[in-house]
């Protein structure tokens, strides 16, 4: 019986990662996990039960106690749970508490597509294979902005800037598990390329990787 083929795709915020982690998954007929949904999960439950973000303890406990269910809260969405989300993510108890479970997904057969920051470093070093998506800074935070446009929202772009500054900051400088690339990982910068031509120049990374032939 072969092993669950899982493949890894991380970069930093707002760099595309979620999205085209969830075409490859159609692709290749795996289950998706975008990590970052059980870091904002866990904000969640801390902020809906007046806990303080700066609270490790309560962090980790409501980490403890997450369930599927909480990772279809209508609310895990916008900068200022993202913000949060990144805070909580951290402490390193959180991560601990919050290692196997994205471990074990990402292990259930056929396989899985994680999208995360330290998916190929950390939560699945021995990813069958493993893709860095990046992108410039200003291109992430326009992006970001009209996403957050198109949810309604009135974002300021400076704003919006200065978030994802800080988001890089706090998530490179991290003690535990800091957002890296992995030492086998192809690096897509993305940020001249569309949806399309960014999923095709992951498709074929990873294609490449898996010994696989391109198919279009």
């Amino acid at each position: 019986m072969t092993h669950p083929l899982v493949i890894a795709i991380d970069g930093p915020a707002a760099s595309g990662k979620s999205t085209l982690a969830r075409r490859v998954a159609a692709r290749y007929g795996l289950r998706f996990l975008d990590t970052g949904l059980v870091y904002r999960a866990t904000a969640r439950r801390l902020l809906d039960a007046g806990d303080d973000p700066a609270d490790g303890d309560a962090a980790r406990r409501h980490a403890e106690a997450l369930v599927p269910f909480d990772l279809d809260h209508p609310h895990l969405r916008g900068e200022g749970i993202g913000n949060v989300a990144s805070l909580v993510a951290s402490y390193p108890e959180v991560r601990a508490a919050l290692l196997p479970v994205q471990g074990r997904f990402a292990k259930e057969p056929p396989g899985s597509v994680l999208a995360g920051r330290d998916i190929g470093t950390v939560v699945c070093p021995d990813a069958d294979a493993k893709v860095f998506v990046t992108a410039s800074i200003e291109e992430r935070a326009r992006r970001r902005t009209a996403e957050l446009r198109g949810r309604g929202e009135a974002p300021i772009y400076d704003r919006v800037l200065e978030e994802i500054m800080e988001r890089d900051r706090r998530d490179g400088s991290r003690t535990v598990a800091p957002m890296a690339v992995a030492a086998d990982a192809v690096v897509i910068d993305t940020t001249d390329l569309g949806l399309d031509g960014a999923f095709n120049a992951v498709r074929e990374a990873i294609d490449r990787r898996l010994g696989r032939t391109n198919r279009r």
